[in-house]
């Protein structure tokens, strides 16, 4: 498979730059898993779609404002250090930017100095370990000094930052959203509840490694980095149960769907535990859980777009791209969203 068959054109005008008023408002293509129909509807439809005892599972990842502008104490440049993953207490992998101005022994100051980074090593594509130092609590801090780690495609400035949280968010350390999820509110929630869906919680933190372009042509020799996973054993009943009674498994966004495939036995029964996956999900992979799928509209050649190409097939997923670009859906993680449905695109579980 080559990088090329996932590509699709986008006028850069259907990038969402800023989030909808009310999140439900979005626009949701809905698309037959298998036979490839389209139907135009809003995120609040998702209720037309779904059945009393249907499981909905969400990743309740929190992002961190992980973006943080500093200056070198030796010359006062400037230097832009994303979190990534905490590796102990006070030792972070990072990016940075520039990275020739961040060799081992750089110490950057955050604040006037209320938090300050050395570089301890230089690790895979160029990351830097950074270990800090500070006083008082470091969530306080980061708090305060943190930017939300938006992607590069976005170029305004966030107003609340809590737009880019789901509004389950509750476990923290994700450099990214799992932005699928940004289109729920706590009405929409309850009403899926008063319907008789049963929703699971489970977590993923996203790492910046999920939305790294491929960088080689032969789709098969590209490597994933792994992400955390925490699935409770209250959580993982709940979906062994709606799947045993022949129940939708609707898993929300790609990040739950790699985490339930990768906790998942051969037979579809999903096993409590944590740990880390770098499962790449790419056509050809045969689902064990997730029956159907609410995803954002992704980037070309992306890992993200081989996944949901994997859960329906490439040639659907373009089509139905293709049409979104027509009908100027919005993109990426301000934009709107896509039900593959089981039940072929039709209304009503």
């Amino acid at each position: 498979m080559k990088l090329t068959d996932f590509y699709y054109d986008l006028p850069e005008e259907l990038i969402a730059q800023d989030p909808l008023e009310k999140r439900s408002d979005s626009r949701l293509m809905v698309v037959g898993r298998e036979d490839g129909s389209i139907v135009h509807r809003h995120f609040y439809d998702i209720l037309d779609y779904v059945n009393q005892g249907d499981c909905l599972v969400v990743n309740d990842t929190k992002v961190i404002p992980a973006r943080l502008m500093g200056v070198k104490e030796d010359t006062g440049a400037s230097i832009e250090v994303l979190l990534l993953k905490r590796k102990e207490e006070k030792i972070w992998e990072t990016l940075v930017k520039p990275g020739k101005k961040a060799r081992v022994g750089a110490r950057i100051s955050f604040g006037d100095g209320l938090l300050v980074g050395e570089v301890i090593d230089i690790v895979e594509e160029g990351n830097r370990l950074i270990r800090f130092e500070y006083e008082g609590i470091w969530e306080e801090l980061l708090d305060r000094l943190g930017q939300m780690p938006l992607p590069p495609y976005i170029t305004h400035q966030l107003k609340d930052r809590n737009r880019y949280q789901t509004v389950y968010a509750k476990n923290e350390g994700s450099a990214a959203a799992p932005t699928a999820g940004l289109h729920f509110t706590n009405e929409l929630l309850a009403q899926l509840k008063e319907k008789g869906v049963e929703i699971a919680h489970v977590t993923l933190h996203v790492g910046l490694g999920t939305f790294r372009p491929v960088k080689v042509d032969n789709i098969l020799e590209h490597h994933m980095h792994s992400e955390f996973y925490v699935v409770e054993e209250e959580e993982a009943a709940k979906i062994n149960a709606a799947k045993q009674r022949g129940k939708q498994i609707i898993s929300v966004g790609t990040t739950s769907t790699r985490t339930l495939e990768s906790v998942a036995d051969d037979n579809g029964i999903v096993r409590a535990g944590s740990g880390w996956t770098d499962i790449f999900i790419y056509p050809g992979y045969q689902f064990k859980v997730v029956d159907s799928l609410i995803t954002n509209f992704h980037l070309p050649e992306s890992t993200l777009l081989m996944l949901v190409s994997a859960f329906s097939t490439r040639e659907k997923m373009l089509h139905a791209y293709e049409e979104a670009v027509e009908e100027k859906y919005r993109f990426f993680s301000f934009g709107d969203a896509m039900l593959i449905h089981k039940k072929e695109g039709k209304q009503g579980g």
